[in-house]
């Protein structure tokens, strides 16, 4: 099962529409969408469990997103975005500014899919080997005040590191990152708001930032594309970091953190850092 979002299905069935009708793809027919996806992904769309939602075009293309992996349906996509663009050039129709704008959002999805097949098979040595030269807090849309008071915890983090406190870059690097997150998150409220990972009440409204979890600021910053998957992936070192504050908490979680835990946080800080100055 893929990963795409509501939002993120609604931009492509929009850039793959065909103008002959609903339930149509493009300029495809019966055969030539058939032998497209095959071709492309080995994986025959005429087959009956994509017909479960309807036997148009459209229903298959649709119960595909939903049955395949972020995998297929990344390099699927990325093959369609092509074809659609080369098809829009051999005819000489001109792609218009919000065409153009709605491929290069569409091309971020698929590249997103395919990013996410990419991080989920790095391990934590290949994520620890990684260099982050730009870890600069001055290309985030920041706080000038805020900004100070991190740049401090990242000098006092580097120097942790260097007599080896695990617990001490632990926690650092977890309430730093949950600052700057806040501080990009505050920037941005209608966007993290509407984000499906966004954390609800029994209600079912959006809550308050300042009760985000740094989980929630993590899932909705990779939902929309601000943070790689990466970053997800690794985060895990951090998670419930400030309830190992406690002594009770740690011992009762057996949480016995070392110098390679400590690695993957920084790392963690760093690659968000730098993705985010991007």
């Amino acid at each position: 099962m893929s990963s795409l979002t509501d939002i993120e299905k609604m931009k492509l069935e929009k850039i793959f529409q065909s103008s002959s009708g609903p339930g149509y793809i493009l300029d495809f027919s019966d055969r030539t969408f058939q032998k497209f996806i095959l071709t492309g992904t080995e994986k025959d769309v005429y087959e009956k469990q994509y017909e479960y939602m309807g036997s148009s075009k459209a229903n298959r293309l649709r119960a595909f997103w939903d049955i395949e992996t972020d995998s297929v349906v990344g390099k699927l996509t990325s093959k369609m975005l092509e074809y659609w663009k080369t098809k829009k050039l051999l005819n000489e129709e001109t792609i218009t500014h919000h065409e153009q704008n709605l491929f290069d959002e569409c091309f971020g999805i698929a590249g997103r899919l395919l990013e996410k097949v990419s991080a989920e098979s790095v391990t934590e040595n290949e994520f620890i080997k990684k260099e982050f030269k730009d870890v600069s807090l001055n290309k985030i849309n920041l706080d000038t005040g805020i900004v100070r008071v991190l740049e401090q915890r990242l000098v006092e983090i580097r120097k942790c590191l260097s007599v080896k406190s695990p617990l001490a870059v632990i926690f650092l690097c977890g309430s730093t990152l949950e600052g700057i997150l806040l501080g990009v998150v505050s920037n941005k409220p209608k966007d993290f708001n509407m984000a499906n990972a966004s954390p609800k009440d029994k209600d079912g409204k959006v809550r308050p930032f300042q009760d985000w979890s740094l989980s929630n600021f993590i899932d909705t910053s990779c939902e929309l594309h601000i943070l790689g998957e990466d970053v997800k992936k690794f985060s895990h070192a951090l998670r419930e970091f400030r309830n190992y504050i406690h002594p009770y908490e740690q011992m009762a979680s057996r949480f016995d953190p070392d110098q390679h835990t400590a690695e993957i946080c920084w790392k963690v800080l760093q690659a968000a850092i730098s993705q985010l100055s991007k």
